[in-house]
């Protein structure tokens, strides 16, 4: 299976990054699932029901939120209306919206999309680690389900790792997101998994973390919060991965950083 997952959305430079360039993507990797993380993409903060769509309808299979879910309201019942639309997992289970996502091929191959959020330098949740556990009961890679891409949704980097070798070999690919800047780790771990650190944002990378760069540096200078932070408008950067993965095994033959 070809998947291509492309990192955290920024306001509309990011939204105009990835969807000007789909056609583009799918041209050059031909690939069977495209996943995105729109947990930015409404100003930065949240997600709207119509930028949702947007993406759905231009052909994008699954859509990754993250620890920003919450932020724009009216996105709360859209989540339990649209299954390929997945908050973090390990938020309590009575929360609207779920955290994996079944996209069935028309070839009869499934992809499970799943996110996990971090806990170190985060809000209180579950444990990521137990709630894979108890996700695993249920889907064997390479059995009854072809790949399992994950979302690793945290600021440490220390705590991606550790997911990419607990999770190793019983998934495709962990990817990190969050932080919002590329990493050069992309990689297959001994086990067969696909693993890179941080995906990078999908923005005006003449920014801070795709935010206008004043309020930051202010922020920087004193101790408290005085303005608001606004998203950077210059021309967005694509960052994404392409990940190929064996049919048989459901496990990695490759990865690849993409830039557009």
């Amino acid at each position: 299976m070809k998947i291509i997952y492309c990192g955290d959305i920024v306001g509309r430079a990011g939204r105009e990054a990835v969807l000007n360039n789909l056609e583009k993507l799918r041209e050059t990797y031909k690939p069977d699932v495209i996943a995105v993380n729109v947990e930015n993409a409404a100003h930065g903060f949240g997600v709207t029901p119509g930028i949702c769509r947007d993406f759905l309808d231009k052909g994008v299979d699954v859509l990754v939120t993250g620890n920003h879910v919450w932020q724009q309201r009216e996105l709360i019942p859209f989540l339990n209306e649209n299954k390929r639309i997945i908050r973090p997992l390990n938020y309590p289970e009575n929360l609207p919206g779920r955290g994996v996502a079944e996209i069935e091929l028309p070839n009869g191959r499934k992809l499970l999309a799943v996110q996990l959020l971090g806990r170190l330098f985060m809000e209180a949740v579950d444990c990521p680690a137990q709630a894979m556990e108890k996700l695993l009961k249920n889907y064997t890679l390479g059995k009854n389900v072809a790949a399992i891409l994950v979302d690793m949704h945290a600021e440490a980097t220390s705590e991606k790792l550790a997911m990419g070798y607990f999770l190793d070999g019983r998934v495709s690919v962990v990817a990190g997101t969050h932080t919002h800047v590329p990493t050069a780790d992309a990689r297959i771990l001994p086990k067969g998994t696909a693993y890179i650190t941080d995906v990078g944002m999908c923005g005006d990378y003449e920014s801070v973390l795709g935010f206008e760069v004043e309020e930051p540096v202010n922020r920087l200078n004193r101790r408290y919060t005085g303005g608001r932070l606004v998203p950077a408008k210059g021309p967005g950067t694509l960052f994404g991965i392409f990940v190929e993965t064996d049919d048989a095994s459901g496990l990695a033959k490759t990865i690849e950083q993409i830039r557009i």
